[in-house]
């Protein structure tokens, strides 16, 4: 069995390789979550000793922060049309490098900078590949809170097993970004998430689902070996 430690390697090792992709003078989109915290301490050292600059569109408070600390230069998403590339982890990756995303609750913005790059890059260890998504995790739903039990009874319409996000230190829900809420949704193995997502985002209150169909250019997928961790890349069919 993997440990905590081989993951915590892992997704050290892919954010190192991944930090190497943005180069002197471009726009990037940066995500949200553990594994991007060590891309932006590997970018915070290659400003640092490459002389290396570039500038960061972060998804969340807490990525912006991060990237404030270390001095990499920030531009506010509403102020960027375009990217030169987007890296962000994901909570499972299937074969087709579709993803499930939102365990960071940042989802509806790491799915605008993804769509925003000419190339949206995906860094995970081994652990997030699937067979099929929603195997181990559920489908974020970024909702409107006072369209909650409407979009919960629907949510149930579709088949699925909604549950409120609620936070830790803190009682009540997990608060996005963006000022909503989340609900957790559990899913048949069987049932066709493309069509489910496409009915969800018909529903009036949600504002978007962790659901990334179609976006994901590349994997850095970082595994054990004997010799420590190793990098695979996986490219999307066209």
């Amino acid at each position: 069995m993997k440990s905590t430690q081989d993951n915590v390697e892992g997704k050290r090792f892919a954010a190192e390789q991944a930090a190497r992709l943005i180069q002197p003078g471009m726009v990037a989109g940066i995500g949200t979550g553990s594994t991007v915290a060590f891309l932006i301490g590997a970018l915070g050292r290659r400003m640092r000793d490459e002389n290396m600059t570039f500038i960061a569109v972060a998804t969340s408070f807490q990525s912006r922060l991060a990237c404030a600390r270390l001095g990499i230069p920030l531009r506010d998403m509403q102020d960027a049309a375009h990217l030169d590339i987007a890296i962000d982890g994901a909570d499972e990756v299937s074969p087709e490098l579709d993803l499930i995303k939102g365990g960071g609750a940042s989802h509806t913005r790491e799915k605008v900078v993804a769509a925003m790059a000419d190339e949206f890059v995906v860094i995970v260890d081994e652990s997030k590949l699937v067979d099929r998504l929603g195997t181990s995790f559920p489908v974020p739903v970024e909702v409107v809170p006072s369209a909650l039990s409407y979009v919960e009874r629907r949510l149930r319409d579709l088949g699925g097993s909604p549950v409120l996000r609620t936070g830790t230190g803190k009682d009540g829900p997990v608060v996005t970004d963006n000022g909503q809420f989340v609900v957790d949704v559990r899913f048949d193995p069987a049932t066709d998430l493309r069509q489910i997502d496409r009915a969800m985002h018909e529903t009036p209150g949600i504002i978007e689902t962790g659901l990334f169909f179609d976006l994901a250019d590349k994997a850095l997928v970082a595994g054990g070996g004997p010799g420590g961790p190793a990098l695979k890349t996986l490219v999307k069919a066209r």
